[in-house]
C-alpha cells in the first residue's frame, strides 16, 4: 500500500493518521477536510466554548512527525472504485488512492422555514451562536436531546429567556426513552428554562417557530438541535453500501453495495459518526455518534486497512455536561428489559441501570462517576449482577456484580 487518504478533518480523521503512522505505515498520507481549521474537539463546543471557557479545542497532534498532507477546506464530492484502489473526487482534484479512510462524520439536521437557525457542529458555528447568548436575548431551542440541553445550560447562565420545545413527551426520550428520560424534566424549570414537551414545529420563521397546528413562539434566536444525520451524500454512485451509514463489519472494512452484495472491500474502511458497524457484543449494528468512538475506533479501522487483524467491540460510552450534573452513559439498551434504580432522581446524585436478566447492559450514572466506572467494566466483562444488590446505592456496583 503506497498511498492512503483519508476523507475527514474530525477527531476520527486525525486518530486514523496517527494510528496508521504508528502501526508502521511509511507510505503517502493524505487528510482532506471540509473545515479550513486543523481537527479539533466537538464536545466542549456545546460546554466550554459556547461558556466563554475556551476558544480553542485542536487536537494535540504532531503534523510534521506524521508526514500527511492536509488539503484543508477542501471537501470531497465523489468516489470512484477500482479492483483494488480508485478515486476521490474533490475540489481539490482527483486523488488516487490504494487505501482509503472514510471519516466524514456527521451534519445536523435542519428544519423547514425559510428564518434563521443555528446548528452546532462546527467550532465557527460555536463562537457564533456565543457571540448571542447575551442577557435577555429570547433563545428558543429546538430539540431536548444532549445537545439541547447543554445549549440551555449556556444559554441561561449568560441571563438569556430560554424556551425548549421537544416533540416527545419527555427530554432524551429518543437517547433513553421517555421514563428514564423524565427524570431529568425537573432540571430545566431549576435553571429557570421553560420545557414545552409534546410540541412539534411546522417551520422557522423570521423572529421565531411556527407550531405544527397553529401557535407561534417568538424567539431572537433559534437553535435546532434536533439530531445528525451520517454525511454520505458524496458517496452516491460509489458502489459502497450504505444503509443510514456506511456498513462495515466488525473490524470497519466496507461492503459493496448492488452488484456485488456482502463482498467486502479491505482496501476502504469507515470509522466514527458516518459507519455502521456490526458489534458482536449486541448482535446488530450499531451507528454512535460519540467522542468516544471517535477517539478510540480509528486505530483499529488503521489496522484492519493494512491488513492487521482487528476488531471493535467496545461497549458505546458518552457524557453530557448540564444544569450543573454530569450525566454519564455507558453500553445500549435498546433490547433490554428492565430497569434498576439506585438512588432517587428527585435528588443530585442517582443512577439508572438497564439489565437483561442478570446481564448489566447499561447504565446512566447522574453525578455518581464511580457507578459509571465500576458499571463499565462489569458491561466489558459481561458478569452477571445481584440485581437487588445493584438498587442499593449504598452497594458499590462491583460488589452487586456476582462474578
Amino acid at each position: 500500500m503506497d498511498r492512503v487518504i483519508v476523507v475527514g478533518g474530525g477527531l476520527a480523521g486525525v486518530r486514523a493518521v496517527e494510528s496508521l503512522r504508528s502501526r508502521g505505515y511509511e507510505g503517502g498520507l493524505t487528510l482532506v477536510s471540509a473545515e479550513r481549521h486543523l481537527p479539533y474537539d466537538r464536545p466542549p463546543l456545546s460546554k466550554a466554548v459556547l461558556a466563554g471557557e475556551s476558544d480553542d479545542t485542536t487536537v494535540d497532534a504532531d503534523w510534521d512527525a506524521l508526514r500527511a498532507d492536509l488539503l484543508l477546506g477542501e471537501r470531497a464530492t465523489g468516489l470512484r472504485l477500482d479492483e483494488r484502489g480508485g478515486v476521490v473526487a474533490s475540489t481539490a482534484g482527483d486523488l488516487p488512492f490504494d487505501g482509503l479512510v472514510i471519516a466524514t462524520g456527521a451534519v445536523p439536521i435542519t428544519l423547514p422555514g425559510d428564518g434563521p437557525q443555528h446548528v452546532l457542529r462546527t467550532i465557527d458555528q460555536a463562537r457564533d451562536l456565543r457571540s448571542r447568548l447575551v442577557e435577555g436575548a429570547r433563545i428558543v431551542i429546538v430539540g431536548a436531546g444532549w445537545i439541547g440541553a447543554e445549549v440551555a445550560t449556556a444559554a441561561a447562565k449568560k441571563g438569556c429567556a430560554v424556551t425548549v420545545v421537544e416533540a416527545a413527551d419527555a427530554p432524551l426520550a429518543g437517547a433513553l426513552g421517555p421514563e428514564a428520560g423524565a427524570h431529568t424534566a425537573p432540571w430545566y424549570t431549576e435553571a429557570g428554562v421553560e420545557l414545552r414537551t409534546g410540541v412539534k414545529v411546522a417551520e422557522v420563521r423570521d423572529g421565531g417557530l411556527v407550531l405544527a397546528g397553529g401557535g407561534r413562539i417568538d424567539a431572537d434566536e433559534v437553535v435546532t438541535g434536533v439530531g445528525v444525520r451520517p454525511d454520505l451524500s458524496w458517496l452516491d454512485g460509489s458502489g459502497l453500501l450504505l444503509e443510514r451509514g456506511i456498513v462495515t463489519d466488525g473490524s470497519f472494512r466496507t461492503y459493496r453495495g448492488a452488484e456485488e452484495p456482502g463482498a467486502l472491500r479491505p482496501d476502504v474502511v469507515a470509522v466514527g459518526d458516518c459507519a455502521a458497524w456490526w458489534s458482536a457484543r449486541y448482535g446488530r449494528r450499531l451507528l454512535v455518534e460519540h467522542w468516544d468512538v471517535a477517539l478510540n475506533a480509528p486505530d483499529v479501522a488503521a489496522a484492519s486497512l493494512l491488513g492487521q487483524d482487528a476488531v471493535y467491540d467496545t461497549a458505546p460510552y458518552f457524557w453530557s455536561e448540564q444544569f450543573g450534573r454530569m450525566v454519564q452513559y455507558a453500553g445500549s439498551h435498546a433490547a433490554s428489559e428492565r430497569t434498576v434504580l439506585r438512588g432517587d432522581p428527585s435528588g443530585r446524585k442517582w443512577t439508572l441501570a438497564w439489565l437483561t436478566g442478570d446481564r448489566l447492559d447499561a447504565v446512566l450514572a447522574v453525578d455518581r462517576p464511580r457507578d459509571l466506572v465500576q458499571a463499565r467494566r462489569v458491561i466489558a466483562a459481561g458478569t452477571p449482577v445481584d440485581p437487588d444488590a445493584l438498587a442499593d446505592p449504598d452497594v458499590p456496583v462491583r460488589q452487586a456484580a456476582r462474578g
